[in-house]
């Protein structure tokens, strides 16, 4: 393969939904043991040490998107990982908040101090440590729905929405009047350091959303909003990562300012039925179904992707990767194979989706 060059704006114009010059690879998280088995170099323990550890952490980290021939490093910090208490949804742990008393007595104020503690030394390395020519693409992880999940727990939410409604509302409003505030600062502070910025939040499962789409519309999405508007007036593109059926919330999600969406799985719907609906208001990130990385062999995967590209060119801007992330139990030789063949066919066709 030729030199790569690695060039942020790629992946800017295609979440911009403007075709790129370069298809750019993207992947919404690669588990850190890929990295170091594919560098040969283990570097996961250092995030946990100094800044000097944290800065070499980084300079591994940058150097294997830069190797796989990416444009930019995704990178995010979840909020749900400095929730006190927390854990409903990532540990499946008692929820910390069961009632009005426990919503009261709640540390909501001390959380975007928390949390900057936390994690702001990890995105100020990771400005120092990035290569030229790229950016960073994620920010702040979780939305407000994951946000309130793992302070509640799924089922107990369900129950305060039937017996609380104005507990359920308020859990809402608190929940995006934290996200709101830790994505002001980390704007003002990192947003020279990313060139799209993005969270997850997983609104669907196979048939449809999580809970009814008016409860997205009333409650969620006007939390979106807030933080789409910050990004925007820092210049940037915002990305929703959300898995899930959530085609009765579509036009509500862009009507609200999302710029791109990622996330496909083939028993939903295909990442050309995405492109093919949605390709004309936002950009498409995603895919190739992450079952079929690990089920395929190399030249099923080949005609896979090809014939995936093949429907999306012509279509708004897009980047091609998986079609959720690259967990530990992905085989690496299978994710190598992936970009491979992505790199392979743009060298063969610079050009193309201009």
């Amino acid at each position: 393969m030729e030199k790569f060059i690695p060039d942020y704006g790629n992946i800017t114009d295609a979440a911009r939904n403007i075709a790129p010059r370069r298809l750019p690879l993207y992947e919404h998280i690669i588990d850190v043991g890929h990295m170091e088995e594919i560098l040969g170099e283990r570097f996961a323990p250092l995030i946990a040490g100094d800044h000097a550890e944290k800065l070499e952490f980084f300079r591994h980290y940058c150097a294997f998107f830069l190797a796989m021939g990416y444009d930019t490093v995704s990178y995010e910090c979840c909020i749900t990982d400095i929730l006190p208490n927390g854990g409903a949804l990532v540990n499946h742990s008692p929820g910390a908040i069961k009632n009005r008393a426990d919503f009261d007595s709640y540390p909501w104020d001390e959380l975007q101090s928390i949390y900057a503690d936390a994690f702001f030394h990890r995105f100020r390395a990771l400005g120092e440590a990035m290569p030229d020519g790229m950016k960073a693409i994620g920010g702040v992880g979780n939305g407000v729905f994951e946000m309130v999940q793992d302070l509640v727990g799924y089922e107990a939410l369900c129950y305060i929405r039937a017996d609380d409604e104005g507990l359920y509302s308020d859990l809402f409003k608190k929940a995006a009047d934290v996200e709101t505030a830790v994505w002001r600062r980390f704007l003002d502070e990192f947003g020279d350091v990313y060139c799209v910025c993005r969270f997850g939040d997983d609104l669907g499962f196979k048939t449809a959303t999580l809970f009814p789409p008016e409860d997205i519309r009333a409650h969620i999405i006007p939390a979106y909003k807030r933080i789409i508007d910050l990004v925007h007036g820092a210049g940037l593109p915002f990305l929703l990562h959300s898995c899930g059926s959530i085609f009765s919330v579509m036009d509500d999600l862009i009507a609200a300012g999302i710029d791109a969406k990622h996330s496909n799985e083939d028993q939903i719907a295909p990442f050309p039925e995405w492109v093919r609906k949605y390709g004309d208001r936002i950009g498409n990130f995603g895919g190739i179904d992450t079952d079929k990385v690990i089920s395929l062999d190399k030249s099923e995967m080949k005609e896979y992707i090809t014939d995936v590209i093949s429907q999306s060119i012509g279509r708004g801007g897009f980047a091609f990767g998986s079609g959720n992330s690259i967990p530990d139990y992905v085989p690496t030789e299978k994710y190598l194979d992936m970009v491979e063949i992505v790199r392979e066919w743009r060298e063969k066709n610079q050009g193309v989706l201009r």
